[in-house]
Order: C-alpha cells, then sequence, then structure tokens
C-alpha cells in the first residue's frame, strides 16, 4: 500500500477518500498517486479553499497533449471520485457528469491458441543467461508457466515470498491480492518439481523473505522487465502483436488459462454450476460476473460447446465488449 503527503486545501477530503475506498476493500493506490497530483495541480492553481468548483475540476479534467483516453479517463474518474464524497459529506463540489467522460476502447482478451503456446514456450525455455538478469534463463520458463498454468497476475507472482512456496505440498500462499484478499493456489505435481528445481539453483541460501522470482541479486524482477522479455518471445515466435494497448499482453496468460480451463470441462462432461465457483476462488475474483464473463467467451472461441454451455448458464452470458476488472 502506498502513501503520499497531501498539502492542498482539500488535503484532508482527499484522505478521506481513500481511506473510505480502502476501508471497502479497494487498494486505491493507482488513484491515491492521480490525487497526489491533482493536490500539486490545486497548489499551483492556488486554491485556498477546500472544495471544488466547477473551474477547477474543468480544468483538471481537460485533455492534454499526447494523453490516452484510458490515462485521462484515470484521472477524471479519481477526481469524480473524491467529487462524490464531498457531497456525501455536505460538502461544496462539481462532479463531473459521466456523460462527460471520452470514450475508451475495451480491450478483448488474446486467447492464445495450443499452437501459438507451444511455439511460445519453446522460445521461452530458449532463454540464454544474462548479465542485467542473471538467472532469467531460470525465471522466465518458471514465471511464464506459473501465469499461463494457474492464472495468476503477473503482481501476484512477482510478490511471491520463498516462504509463500511450499515446496513439499505444492501449494502457494498469494498475499494481499487485489481487493486485500488473501488466498491458496495449488500447482500441478508437473509444476511443482520445476518449482524445487528452480529453488535448488536459485535459492539454496536465501532467506525465507526473499522474494522467489528475482532480478539481479538484490534487486527484485520488474514487470517491465517481464514485458520487455515477453515481447521478445512473441517477436521469436512468429506471434505479432497489434501494438500498444491491443496485445497480446502478459496479462493475457490469466484469461487464456481461464478459458482452456471451461473448454476443458465442458469437454470431459463436468458440472460448471459446480466448477465455475471454484475458477472464480482460483483466480480470486471479486464478484461472479468477472468470472462468469468468460462463458461467453469461451463460446465464442470454441462454437461446438456453446449448446453444453447455455443449458446451464446461458441466462447470465454476457456480450464480450472486453476484459473483466482486472487491473493488473
Amino acid at each position: 500500500m502506498t502513501s503520499y503527503t497531501y498539502c492542498s486545501a482539500l488535503q484532508d477530503h482527499i484522505e478521506g477518500v481513500i481511506r473510505q475506498k480502502r476501508a471497502l476493500g479497494f487498494s486505491y493506490d493507482t488513484e491515491a498517486h492521480i490525487l497526489m497530483k491533482f493536490d500539486r495541480f490545486c497548489i499551483a492553481q492556488g486554491c485556498a479553499k477546500p472544495q471544488l468548483d466547477k473551474t477547477l475540476v474543468e480544468a483538471w479534467n481537460a485533455k492534454r497533449p499526447n494523453e490516452s483516453p484510458t490515462t485521462r479517463m484515470g484521472r477524471i474518474s479519481a477526481l469524480r471520485q473524491l467529487a462524490l464524497y464531498m457531497v456525501r459529506m455536505d460538502l461544496p463540489a462539481y462532479v463531473t457528469p459521466t456523460h462527460h467522460h471520452p470514450k475508451v476502447p475495451r480491450y478483448i482478451p488474446y486467447i492464445f491458441t495450443a499452437a501459438e503456446l507451444g511455439a511460445l514456450f519453446a522460445q521461452i525455455d530458449s532463454c540464454t543467461y544474462c548479465c542485467e538478469v542473471p538467472y532469467r534463463q531460470w525465471v522466465m520458463p518458471l514465471l511464464f508457466r506459473l501465469l499461463y498454468g494457474c492464472g495468476l497476475r503477473l503482481s501476484e507472482a512477482l510478490c511471491l515470498h520463498l516462504a509463500d512456496v511450499d515446496l513439499k505440498t505444492g501449494v502457494l500462499t498469494i498475499h494481499d491480492a487485489k481487493f486485500h484478499k488473501d488466498r491458496l493456489v495449488p500447482i500441478t505435481e508437473e509444476l511443482q518439481q520445476r518449482f524445487r528445481d528452480y529453488a535448488q539453483l536459485v535459492h539454496r541460501s536465501s532467506d525465507p523473505e526473499a522474494l522467489f522470482f528475482v532480478g539481479r541479486p538484490g534487486h527484485p524482477l520488474s514487470g517491465g522487465n517481464v514485458y520487455k522479455n515477453f515481447r521478445r518471445f512473441l517477436w521469436q515466435a512468429g506471434i505479432s502483436h497489434g501494438g500498444w494497448g491491443k496485445g497480446p499482453r502478459v496479462h493475457d496468460f490469466r484469461h487464456t488459462f481461464a478459458v482452456h480451463c471451461l473448454a476443458r470441462w465442458v469437454r470431459e462432461g463436468k458440472d460448471l454450476a459446480v466448477y465455475l465457483p471454484i475458477l472464480k476462488t482460483y483466480l480470486g475474483h471479486y464478484s461472479f460476473g468477472d468470472t462468469a464473463y468468460y462463458l461467453r467467451l469461451t463460446a465464442e472461441l470454441y462454437p461446438y460447446i456453446t449448446a453444453q454451455m447455455e443449458q446451464t448458464f446461458g441466462y447470465i452470458f454476457p456480450k464480450v465488449e472486453g476484459a473483466p476488472n482486472e487491473a493488473d
């Protein structure tokens, strides 16, 4: 959890909305960072009163040069939540109407095919030593198998400590994930053996609190480094990338895991009414709707199983317009 020092006339209200959101289970780190910038914006604008007037709000909401719709939407939404909080406290605040929000194109998850996964992991497994990341040839094959094999968020994988990985039982403990939820994630025997082999190579004398996936000695593996390697693996595997914001993304391993699980269960004749709640818990979803989203996505990718899925879940199929609420 990240904290900032707020200094403007709106300091108390900014801190108040952040406390409230975090008490409701939201990490609110991204929004806290945006509100820190707004706090500085208020000081630069010479705001002396603890109020949000229309002029100030619209000045903040104005589009900036080279700013993407997604970034602008994040700024507007964070300030709108502050305004709503202040209104609930009977304080003067202008709330940006929702129809003033910029249109943000929603990302449709990229689901890897079996052939693409085979080509991709062939390149990942061919990863060689790099002086900047000396453990790269061991880290990348295991990390990407974990992302696809268990559907973890990248942030969850990178935050794993040695003590969180039970090499005997093959159970991972995910701490303080999205919505501050902890969960246990069992892994397959094959993946468990890979974890043991990796630990022998990298963590023979490591402290239990050491991060499991390491970058260079004494430094954690960064998401940026993972993404850089991922883009190279895609190119080597002959999988085209649509450009910034269009994928495939690292997070699409999680989407692919969910879709492939559902497709396999349908082929095996499993009762999805029983298995879907299991998938929800395994993925660490906050709501059933986030998990149910994958039903429609699976049906659209595998039309031959649509009838079987609709027998049980046709009434909750959402239209595929974008990924579930997965900020990662």
